[in-house]
C-alpha cells in the first residue's frame, strides 16, 4: 500500500485556498498511484482557528470543505483534519477530528482524545474530548488514526485515558498521526523523542504529518516523519517548507519503502541560530503574504537589533519591498549613522534619513514650562523614541508600509522600551530572542553574506537618548541578564532557586521586580514571533494588576 505525506502551509479560514491546495496535492498523489494521502491537523480550516470555532457558519464552511475534498477521493483515499459536529447537546458542539475519505465520501470520523490546554494551546475551550475509539479499515490494513497530542499521554500526568491503549484493542497494523505542532528551538527533538518512544512501546510503524508555515505568532516547522516499528526514524520531510513524499508499507505491515524520487533536501540538522533565522524569515513572509501586505518599514538605528530585523525582513520579502528609516538626533553617534548607511548599501533596500532634532527641540520647548523646569530625564528620552514612532507610523500610513518592531526579548522582559515609541509595530520580529541570541543570529546571517557591518557587532549597546548613554548604565551585562531572565521566564524558577545558581541577590531581586512591573507594557506590544518554549504573548498569560 502506497502512503503519501502532504506537509502543506495552510491559511486560517481561507477555505478556497486550503481546499485548492489539498485537491492539487491529491491529484499529484494520484499520478504516483498512491492509495492513501495524509494531511495535517485541522488542514481544511488551518490551525489554530481560535474563536472562529464559535461561529456556526465557520463550522459549516469546514464541513463543506471536507465534502468538496471527498469528491476528489475516487481511486485514492485521504485523511484530512477539520472540526466535526458533536450531536450530544449536553457537550461542547464540536470535536477536533480526522476525516477518512474514500470513494467520494466521508467514510469515518475519528475525534481527538487528548486536548492540550497549556502554553499556546487552548483546545479545551472549544472541543469535546473523544470517548469512542475505532481503527480505520483500509486495504486489509487497520490504521490507528490519532491526532497530535494523542501520542503525548505519557508526557502529561493529568491525562486520564490513553487513546493508543484503546486503539491497540483493535490490533492495528500501523499508526497515523496528524498534527499541528508549533516550532520552538527545542521542540523538534522533544517531538521526535515522544513519537519514537510511542512507536517503541506499541511496536508499530508510524506516519506523522505536521503542518508548516506561520499563523501570526505561531510558527510551524513541518518535520513530518516516518518511524519504523523498531522506533528508528525511517525518513523525515523538510523543515520550514512544504514537502510531499510517498512511501510503501508491505503486506507484512512492517517493512517500509520510500517511493518518491530523491530531491535536493534541505538540511534538517540546523544550529540553534539557523533554526531561529529560518523560523523568523518564515514568520515574516507568511504574516505579509497571508495578510496581503506588500512592503515593510524598519527604523534603523545603527544597532544590532534593527540590523538583524532589517536583514531578516529583506530575506523574507526582498530588499525592494523594504523601506528603512534612519532618524538620528544630537545624541546619535556619527558611527551609528555611518553603520546604518553601510548596512543599507550592503543589503540593497530603500532608505531615508530624517533628523529628529528640530522636532525634539520644538517639543522640548513646548513641554518645558509644564515640566516645571525639572532636569532632563527619562521623559525627554522617551519623547525622542515617540517622535521616531510617530514618523515611522506616518510613513506607514502614507505609503501602506507595515512597521516591523525591533525590540528584543531582554528589553521586553525588563521594560527597556518606550510605549508608543520603539515598541510600535504590527509584528515583533525578535521579541522572543534574547540579546545574546541576537548577536548569534547576526553572525549566522553574516555567515552567508556580509550584510551587517563589523562595527555594529563591536559597539556597546545603547539607546542613544542622552549623551554617552549605554545599556549597561541601568542593566547588568547581557550575558548575566539573559541567564537570569531565562531561569525566571523559561524555567519558571523562583527567586530562591535563581539565587542558588550563584547570582547576586540584590541583582536578582531587581531584575525580577523589573520583569513583574512591566507586564502592562508587554500587554501592549505587537504579536511576538514565537521561537522559544516560553514566549511573551499567547503562551505566557500574567496578570497586569498583581503583586507577587
Amino acid at each position: 500500500m502506497k502512503i503519501a505525506l502532504a506537509q502543506l502551509n495552510y491559511h486560517i479560514g481561507n477555505f478556497e485556498k486550503n481546499v485548492f491546495k489539498i485537491k492539487n496535492t491529491i491529484q499529484q498523489a494520484k499520478l504516483g498511484k498512491v492509495d492513501l494521502i495524509v494531511f495535517s491537523e485541522l488542514s481544511a480550516c488551518g490551525y489554530p482557528p481560535k474563536d472562529l470555532l464559535e461561529y456556526t457558519h465557520f463550522i459549516q464552511q469546514c464541513e463543506n470543505a471536507v465534502m468538496e475534498i471527498a469528491k476528489q477521493c475516487v481511486g485514492i483515499s485521504a485523511i484530512v483534519g477539520a472540526p466535526s459536529a458533536n450531536k450530544n447537546a449536553h457537550e461542547k458542539k464540536i470535536f477536533n477530528a480526522a476525516f477518512f475519505l474514500e470513494n467520494g465520501e466521508i467514510k469515518s470520523i475519528h475525534a481527538k482524545t487528548l486536548l492540550p490546554d497549556y502554553d499556546v494551546f487552548d483546545e479545551c475551550r472549544h472541543f469535546e474530548q473523544n470517548k469512542k475509539w475505532d481503527v480505520v479499515h483500509f486495504k486489509n490494513h487497520k490504521i490507528a488514526l490519532t491526532i497530535c497530542e494523542d501520542l503525548w499521554y505519557d508526557e502529561n500526568p493529568l491525562y486520564t485515558v490513553n487513546p493508543m491503549d484503546e486503539l491497540m484493542k483493535h490490533n492495528p497494523d500501523f499508526i497515523v498521526n496528524i498534527a499541528a505542532s508549533p516550532f520552538s528551538t527545542t521542540h523538534a527533538e522533544i517531538r521526535k523523542s515522544v513519537i519514537t518512544k510511542a512507536v517503541k512501546k506499541y511496536k508499530l510503524p508510524l506516519f506523522y504529518v505536521n503542518q508548516v508555515g506561520a499563523q501570526t505568532d505561531l510558527i510551524f516547522d513541518g518535520g513530518s516523519m516516518v518511524i519504523s516499528n523498531d522506533g528508528k526514524p525511517f525518513d523525515e520531510l523538510n523543515s520550514f517548507s512544504e514537502d510531499f513524499k510517498i512511501y510503501e508499507i508491505s503486506s507484512d505491515k512492517e517493512e517500509l519503502k520510500k517511493i518518491s524520487e530523491e530531491k535536493t533536501l534541505q538540511k534538517n540538522n540546523f544550529s540553534k541560530a539557523e533554526k531561529i533565522q529560518s523560523a523568523l524569515v518564515l514568520g515574516i513572509r507568511d504574516y505579509f503574504e497571508k495578510n496581503n501586505f506588500k512592503t515593510a518599514i524598519v527604523g534603523l538605528s545603527g544597532g544590532i537589533d534593527s540590523a538583524v530585523v532589517l536583514a531578516l525582513a529583506c530575506e523574507a520579502l526582498g530588499g525592494k519591498n523594504i523601506f528603512s528609516v534612519l532618524m538620528p538626533s544630537k545624541f546619535s553617534s556619527d558611527h551609528s549613522v555611518a553603520d546604518a548607511l553601510e548596512m543599507v548599501k550592503n543589503i540593497g533596500c530603500h532608505h531615508q534619513l530624517i533628523s529628529i532634532d528640530n522636532t525634539f527641540d520644538t517639543l522640548e520647548k513646548t513641554m518645558q514650562p509644564h515640566f516645571e523646569n525639572r532636569p532632563f530625564n527619562l521623559a525627554e528620552e522617551n519623547m525622542q523614541a515617540r517622535i521616531r514612532g510617530i514618523m515611522l507610523m506616518a510613513l506607514s500610513n502614507k505609503f501602506g508600509h507595515i512597521l516591523l518592531n525591533t525590540s528584543n526579548k531582554s528589553e521586553m522582559a525588563v521594560g527597556y522600551g518606550t510605549l508608543y515609541g520603539d515598541m510600535c509595530g504590527a509584528l515583533s520580529v525578535i521579541g522572543d530572542v534574547y540579546k545574546t541570541e541576537v548577536y548569534e543570529l547576526a553572525h549566522t546571517i553574516n555567515s552567508t553574506k556580509k550584510v551587517i557591518p563589523k562595527n555594529i557587532f563591536s559597539k556597546a549597546p545603547s539607546a542613544e537618548l542622552r549623551h554617552d548613554q549605554k545599556d549597561s548604565d541601568s542593566l547588568p551585562d547581557y550575558e548575566i541578564l539573559d541567564k537570569i531572565l531565562f531561569q525566571y521566564i523559561e524555567k519558571k524558577q523562583s527567586e530562591k532557586e535563581i539565587i542558588s545558581s550563584g547570582f547576586d541577590i540584590l541583582l536578582i531581586k531587581k531584575i525580577i521586580q523589573m520583569i513583574n512591573n512591566n507586564e502592562y507594557k508587554r500587554h501592549q506590544t505587537p504579536p511576538v514571533l514565537r521561537v522559544s518554549d516560553k514566549a511573551f504573548g499567547t503562551g505566557r498569560k500574567m496578570p497586569i494588576v498583581g503583586k507577587y
